[in-house]
């Protein structure tokens, strides 16, 4: 397949590139309003029990979206309430917003509902606050948080009411801040990637032509995917963080991709190959491993669309669009370009000066025996169990900080601190005896067999829950278990009852978590089915939904991972080396994560720490860190067991063949995992706090996948494994010598008997 791809391509390499840019620019129309339609949302789990209670607020209710609050600040008045500037401005406020077909009944606010006065004005009385819910999900639910945004701090309308200063946050506001943060951020890590990724390459190539390639590519893969994702919006809800993947990995696989290419293709010819004959070889050699590699990113990348969130669902789609478009690329286009390039793939070579200098007239290309990166090998094979207990203790120290990983879920504090809906968040949680965002909605879909009295005693059993202010009900409010006033507003509907129950704790902290198990433990009247809404319910819920689809990601991704990687090397063994060395290098990863983000240290590099990792991130991660690193293990074991295939399979040639082989591909993978590493921390500079851990995570990982993984844990392995990494069962090896990968063309002959049995013991 590979060799009639690379002669198809070779045939007719400008038709092929006029194909490739009319598909880019078909691609480039159709994603140009991708951004758009695309939502901050989707961390929720839609069969959880708070999704379920928010659909029958909803449906019987009409209330249930998402909240918005709306601040009202005077800081000359001894009381808000009282103000008659505030008062005209809660109460047009309050107008206006009934008045919006998408806000959502009741509208609670300090100057409308005298009873609640106490709960929505601070505690030096000079704020105060209007509470409302809007429609439309995530998507359209955080439009609709910035319309009332917009309106209420405009100018236009603050100006009608000198000394009062106005402030809209909730839940709403915060999905609107992190899709539009999330854009400007996308921006910022481009301006920050493009430009250094294009001078690291130009170095990495020795010339400008050569290194205009792999962006060509990664653009490509970019403009593709968005168009994909576009596709995906019509039937299906994306998140806007899919296009941070996008780019990022576009760009990151594109380099890996281009890198093993170009590196092979430079040395079919400098072999003494013609140049059309040398790139036939290299896309049958190195395009098989791109494919190979592809496959396994786009499989680990593809297990979280196993998750019922969107959020983690929307990386699967841009994974496998962008993956799969840059493996094409770098079998199709890569190939054409430099048909069409010839010679001129070299040209315009920046290292030209420097050899002058040095009296060299054509660049010197050592052989692998004698570059640093097999010499630097034989003395890890020399050393193999000393550098190997070394790099695995240093890895468990590094990751011990993961034991005491906690998950939680995104809130306004997941913004900068300057966004209006953190501002507002942090005077919720410091300011206000009641914390607005913090209310648990309980509904029992079906009150028949019960009467007013058993409701009543419900309400005063949850009002004595501690740190409970107040609860309202169908029959009555109640405060420490004694009536306080009447029933709360719309809050009864054919059979179905609402109670709402108001608290001071941060619905995302450990006392948040312990008040809703206190909740949860009265007992509801004669047994009525309740179903448990609000923030601190989601986070639970949503955290127990990702551990719960843990066990069946990790399994697809550990036994697809494990075939793919036994059909390469027909080896049981080297798969499940690489299956241990990643969960050493993640464990590493992860720890620093904990330790910096959770824990706060480091300043939590300018993040808000809360005590908890959002839980949809290290999932993520994992996902796309575990893929990259079976990437560059597809690049070093197919050089390997080429070697090794060539050789007399003596223990003395298993050594030779690793350290051979990372002396052919360790130039290459150092080069793609720092090229890599530059596109992932210009995602660390976002301004949202798990995308900075998101970049600067996976920027550590491919670091650390590249250094003490390859250079280090790999071949002290493969050492001390000596023949037995090539070893499988007798049935898997018939298997294997079926149905297995094998070299085409190359330095790999496969036509003698000895040639095609995998190595055996003994």
């Amino acid at each position: 397949m590979l060799s009639s791809l690379a002669r198809g391509v070779i045939s007719a390499p400008k038709r092929v590139l006029g194909c490739a840019l009319l598909v880019l620019v078909i691609c480039g129309v159709l994603g140009s309003s991708v951004a758009a339609n695309l939502s901050g949302g989707g961390f929720s789990d839609p069969d959880s029990e708070s999704a379920q209670a928010s659909q029958v607020l909803s449906d019987t209710f009409a209330r249930g979206g998402l909240q918005v609050v709306v601040r009202l600040h005077q800081p000359d008045t001894t009381d808000i309430v009282d103000s008659n500037t505030a008062r005209a401005a809660g109460e047009t406020i309050v107008r206006e917003l009934d008045e919006m077909s998408f806000v959502e009944n009741p509208i609670i606010s300090a100057w409308t509902n005298p009873e609640a006065a106490g709960a929505l004005v601070s505690r030096d009385r000079t704020s105060g606050l209007i509470v409302t819910t809007v429609s439309g999900g995530d998507k359209e639910a955080e439009a609709n948080g910035k319309k009332i945004d917009d309106r209420f701090t405009d100018p236009s309308f603050t100006s009608q009411y000198p000394g009062v200063d106005v402030l809209v946050g909730g839940q709403a506001l915060v999905y609107s801040q992190v899709n539009e943060q999330t854009s400007h951020d996308l921006f910022i890590a481009e301006a920050i990637a493009i430009p250094i990724s294009f001078l690291l390459l130009i170095w990495v190539f020795g010339g400008l032509v050569a290194a205009v390639l792999p962006l060509a590519i990664g653009i490509f893969a970019i403009i593709g995917t968005t168009a994909v994702l576009r596709g995906f919006t019509l039937f299906a809800d994306v998140s806007v963080f899919a296009l941070n993947l996008t780019t990022a990995l576009g760009l990151a696989l594109a380099i890996d991709y281009t890198l093993l290419i170009i590196n092979r293709y430079r040395e079919e010819v400098q072999g003494g190959r013609d140049r059309n004959d040398a790139l036939t070889v290299t896309v049958m050699t190195a395009g098989r491993t791109v494919l190979f590699s592809a496959v396994t990113v786009a499989l680990s990348l593809a297990a979280m669309a196993i998750f019922p969130m969107y959020f983690l669902r929307s990386f699967a789609y841009a994974g496998l669009a962008v993956v799969a478009l840059a493996a094409a690329a770098a079998l199709i286009i890569a190939p054409a370009i430099i048909a069409v390039l010839g010679a001129r793939i070299d040209a315009l070579d920046v290292r030209k000066p420097i050899r002058k200098l040095l009296g060299r007239s054509e660049p010197h290309v050592p052989e692998p025996e004698e570059s640093m990166w097999y010499r630097s090998t034989r003395f890890v094979l020399r050393h193999a169990v000393p550098v190997g207990l070394s790099v695995v203790v240093l890895l468990l120290v590094l990751g011990a900080p993961f034991l005491g990983i906690k998950f939680g879920y995104p809130d306004d504090r997941v913004l900068p601190t300057s966004a209006s809906t953190h501002v507002l968040g942090d005077e919720l949680r410091e300011d206000y005896a009641q914390n607005a965002s913090a209310t648990v909605t309980i509904v029992i879909p079906d009150t028949r067999g019960f009467d007013d009295a058993a409701l009543t005693g419900y309400g005063k059993v949850l009002s004595q829950v501690p740190d409970v202010t107040a609860v309202s009900t169908p029959v009555g409010s109640f405060v420490d278990g004694q009536g306080a006033g009447g029933p709360g507003p719309d809050m009864a509907e054919g059979d179905a009852a609402l109670i709402t129950v108001s608290s001071t704790v941060d619905p995302f902290s450990d006392s948040g978590r312990e008040q809703l198990d206190a909740l949860r433990g009265v007992t509801p009247p004669d047994g009525a089915t309740t179903l448990f809404s609000g923030l601190a319910q989601q986070n639970v819920d949503n955290v127990d939904s990702i551990v719960d689809h843990l066990p069946e990601v990790f399994a697809v991704i550990v036994v697809t991972t494990f075939v793919l990687l036994f059909l390469l090397t027909g080896s049981v063994v080297l798969p499940l080396k690489a299956l241990v060395l990643n969960v050493f290098s993640l464990t590493a990863t992860f720890g620093a994560m904990v330790w910096i983000f959770q824990d706060g240290n480091l300043g939590g590099l300018g993040t808000t720490t809360t005590g908890t990792l959002i839980a949809n991130m290290p999932v993520l991660m994992f996902c796309i860190a575990f893929g990259l690193s079976m990437d560059y293990e597809v690049f070093l074991l197919s050089r390997i067991r080429e070697e090794w295939l060539k050789s007399g399979r003596t223990r003395a040639d298993n050594d030779h063949a690793v350290a051979y082989g990372l002396a052919r591909t360790g130039r290459v993978v150092t080069a793609a995992a720092l090229l890599m590493a530059v596109v992932f921390a210009g995602i660390a500079f976002s301004q949202v706090s798990f995308m900075r851990m998101f970049g600067l995570g996976l920027a550590l990982a491919v670091l650390m996948d590249a250094t003490l993984i390859r250079m280090l844990l790999v071949p002290a392995f493969m050492k001390i494994a000596g023949r037995a990494n090539w070893w499988a069962p007798a049935p898997l090896r018939k298997f294997h010598d079926r149905f297995g990968l094998s070299e085409e063309g190359g330095h790999d002959s496969r036509s003698t008997p000895e040639a095609q049995v995998p190595a055996r013991l003994g």
